[in-house]
């Protein structure tokens, strides 16, 4: 086929055709004009908050939707088209440099988002999100009113709870070490409480706990788990200081499902959707071994062993 001008620009004009049929017009049909069932107008702070998440630049780091192929990444609901009729501009971004944010209202409490807003280092240790202290208070409280309403209703269910816990925590740590020990316990499953650390202590099994220990946790339990890390002038209850389960009852399986689930009202996240299933036992016997000085680790009822293990040490 011989290249002509005419040829060339049907051509192209074919080509862009097809690019404006698939990129803007097949997408724009699907487009809904009604609110969607969890959609509901921004109160003036949160609003506030916006417009400073918008002129801060956070959507160069942070999405505002999910799509079909994140199931992947933990999405609880697909993003609608719905969620955004009163977005100008709608920040949907493309960067996922940082976590997406589409249903971040309710993940954590307010005091651990200010922690976080002030520098995050203090609760995400290897966080690589600039500090935000320089915005002022009042601004960051818009900010955090913001991220609470990111997921609207669905957000809002979240953020009750929150609350609700919240109020429960603080009772249960101003009545003293026994009975905020005795009602973190409480909240755990009778099975859980029962169960031992499957896994006897190692000495790789301890470094790597302590790896992870730095990675996700000595911002606010601190270095030596006395909860005074770096984020603790900021939370309230404070991180728990880990001494004081000594004798108090605590199990491996209590240490696993408050890791994996976190104490929902406290700035205690969960870590279900981050950390392996050996992580999360290896964090909390390194937890016992070295900030309690007890550990069930290895203990009955044991299972089946994985594929992989070490051989036991044969001693005379």
């Amino acid at each position: 086929m011989k290249m002509t001008p005419t040829l060339i620009i049907i051509g192209g004009a074919a080509i862009f055709a097809v690019v404006l049929l698939i990129v803007v017009i097949l997408p724009w049909t699907t487009i809904s004009e009604e609110p969607s069932e969890i959609f509901r107008p921004r109160t003036e702070i949160e609003q506030r908050g916006r417009v400073l998440y918008v002129k801060n630049g956070c959507t160069y780091c942070h999405t505002q939707f999910v799509r079909n192929i994140d199931w992947g990444l933990g999405a609880e609901r697909i993003a609608r088209s719905g969620d955004y009729i009163e977005d100008q501009p709608h920040l949907l971004g493309t960067e996922r440099t940082g976590p997406d944010l589409s249903q971040e209202g309710g993940e954590h409490p307010d005091d651990w988002h200010l922690a976080h807003f002030v520098n995050p280092r203090y609760v995400r240790p290897e966080s690589i999100m600039p500090s935000w202290g320089f915005l002022g208070i009042d601004n960051i409280r818009a900010l955090i009113a913001y991220k609470q309403s990111l997921g609207f209703t669905m957000a809002d269910y979240r953020v009750a709870r929150q609350k609700h816990w919240k109020q429960k925590s603080i009772e249960a740590y101003e009545a003293g070490p026994d009975d905020n020990v005795k009602w973190l316990h409480e909240r755990v499953p009778e099975p859980w409480r029962q169960l031992p650390n499957p896994y006897p202590t190692t000495a790789a099994g301890l470094q790597r706990g302590q790896r992870i220990y730095q990675g996700f946790c000595i911002g606010c339990h601190g270095p030596i788990g006395d909860g005074m890390g770096p984020a603790q002038p900021y939370l309230y209850p404070p991180p728990l200081n880990f001494t004081v389960l000594r004798d108090r009852g605590v199990s491996g399986g209590i240490f696993y499902y408050q890791i994996m689930n976190g104490i929902t009202g406290t700035a205690m996240p969960y870590f279900k959707r981050e950390l392996e299933s050996e992580k999360i036992w290896d964090v909390g016997n390194y937890v016992a071994v070295t900030f309690i000085g007890q550990s069930d680790a290895g203990r009955p009822p044991r299972g089946i062993p994985a594929a992989y293990e070490t051989q036991p040490e044969v001693r005379e």
